[in-house]
């Protein structure tokens, strides 16, 4: 493997530190939104407050396949402009050193995140959401986890009313001492109070969604409408309620995506082949980027950075939307996996490629026309 030279190790270190930069930015973007996100479900009961935490870590990791193609081409955009309006590129070029000497650093800097991009994609991105799967799992076993303390009244997002536990045991499956309120509008329109009191309860779950219920014991409930004076008291030896349960279609199950790499190779379902097909072309993305950066830096020695960075932007955003396309059709059977998303990496690398070397193409001289 030859050695770098001198200017290789610069280039690379421009590269590096402005992909830093750019990484901070994002980073600080996408946990906004990821944090948003999660809050959201933690809000409608969809999540226990509990791990809220550790959840947004675990889905920053997986955002990073995501994350790292981005930081990379803009930091490599931020690189090479700084160096066309210093003019180093110009000094670069009449010391002999031209536009495609860039290519061999642009190459180890595209591959270099290629293999860390791979490498959250094929193993860490996926294993970072079976954790986070798994810390949900554990916590919606354990009504702490739904923010309930002994002694305190507490809210049950995503059925509304109110529930009190004198005690709660350590593991917080046994609770003693119970009361809950809750209102809800019968089908004449008019508004209800139900108002339960048990000795005891006991957390378990039941249906496939993994669904959280107090069973309550020894207790009354009293059934109050509103503006009436006729109340119905019933006496109960058990009576189970639900404790926020997830809402339903919300679109956030995506069972491949918590499947390990190995598992998805041979399986000919279609979510399955897609899921494949995403993760081994997320890989190949930041060589695609570097590659296109090159053409996109070339800029004057006054010209303002900022429109190049969001045509930039706007040129990520649509490869990844044309990505997901892809990835909806291998789904839906309307496109053959082995196609993937190639159709569309490749011609983005062809025409980068090609208006790279339109650019600094030899240009043939002008002929002076005839003198009238």
């Amino acid at each position: 493997m030859p050695r770098l030279s001198i200017l290789d190790r610069y280039i690379l270190r421009e590269f590096l530190w402005g992909t830093l930069a750019a990484v901070v930015v994002l980073l600080v973007i996408f946990t906004g939104s990821t944090f948003a996100d999660v809050v959201n479900k933690v809000a409608t009961g969809r999540l226990p407050g509990g791990v809220m935490f550790t959840v947004l870590g675990l889905n920053l990791v997986n955002t990073l396949q995501a994350l790292l193609p981005m930081a990379m081409f803009l930091g490599m955009l931020l690189a090479l402009g700084r160096m066309y309006r210093d003019s180093e590129m110009h000094v670069l070029s009449a010391s002999g050193f031209g536009p495609r000497g860039l290519l061999k650093p642009a190459a180890i800097f595209g591959i270099g995140s290629g293999i860390v991009v791979a490498l959250v994609a094929l193993w860490l991105g996926p294993l970072a959401a079976r954790a986070s799967n798994a810390e949900v799992e554990q916590a919606n076993r354990s009504v702490i986890a739904a923010g309930l303390e002994p002694g305190r009244f507490t809210s049950l997002a995503g059925r509304g009313g109110i529930l009190f536990a004198n005690t709660v045991s350590p593991d917080g499956t046994r609770l003693g001492k119970l009361f809950v309120e809750s209102e809800r509008e019968g089908k004449d329109g008019e508004v209800g109070i139900s108002v339960i009191v048990a000795e005891r309860g006991d957390l378990f779950h039941e249906g496939s969604e993994d669904n959280r219920f107090i069973a309550l014991h020894d207790g009354h409930r009293y059934d109050i409408r509103l503006d009436q004076d006729n109340w119905r008291l019933m006496k109960f030896r058990r009576n189970d309620i639900a404790l926020s349960p997830p809402a339903n279609g919300d679109g956030d199950d995506d069972p491949d995506g918590l499947r390990t790499t190995a598992s998805l190779i041979g399986d000919d379902d279609p979510s399955a082949r897609a899921e494949l097909q995403w993760r081994i072309a997320i890989p190949f993305g930041p060589l695609v980027l570097a590659m296109l950066a090159l053409p996109m830096a070339r800029q004057g020695p006054r010209s303002s950075p900022v429109g190049r960075i969001l045509i930039a932007v706007l040129a990520y955003l649509i490869i990844m939307n044309l990505m997901n396309l892809a990835r909806i059709l291998i789904t839906s059977g309307k496109l053959a996996a082995p196609i993937g998303m190639w159709w569309v990496l490749l011609p983005v690398f062809v025409g980068a490629v090609w208006v790279f070397a339109r650019q600094y193409a030899a240009r043939k001289p002008r002929t002076a026309g005839a003198a009238p």
